[in-house]
C-alpha cells in the first residue's frame, strides 16, 4: 500500500518510496533524511521525525513524499 507523507497519523511510519520533486529540491530532501526505502518514523501534521532530527514540511511538500507502509 502507498500513501504520502501528508496521510499518515501521528505514530505510524513508512519506508520512503519516491519523492516527487523537480531533481534540485528531490537533492534537498535527500539531505534532509528523506532518502528512497529509508524507513523513518513520522508524527504530528506538519512536524515529522527524520533520522535524529525533527523537519517541519509545508502540507503539499508531504503530499509529494510517497510511502510504502
Amino acid at each position: 500500500m502507498t500513501q504520502t507523507l501528508a496521510q499518515l497519523l501521528p505514530g505510524e511510519s513508512g519506508r520512503v518510496a519516491a519523492l516527487d520533486f523537480p531533481s534540485r529540491k528531490a537533492r534537498r530532501m535527500e539531505d534532509l533524511g528523506f532518502l528512497p526505502l529509508h524507513t523513518v518514523p513520522f508524527g504530528g501534521i506538519t512536524a515529522y521525525q527524520v533520522l535524529d532530527t525533527v523537519i517541519a514540511l509545508r502540507d503539499t511538500d508531504a503530499r509529494r513524499i510517497t510511502l510504502q507502509t
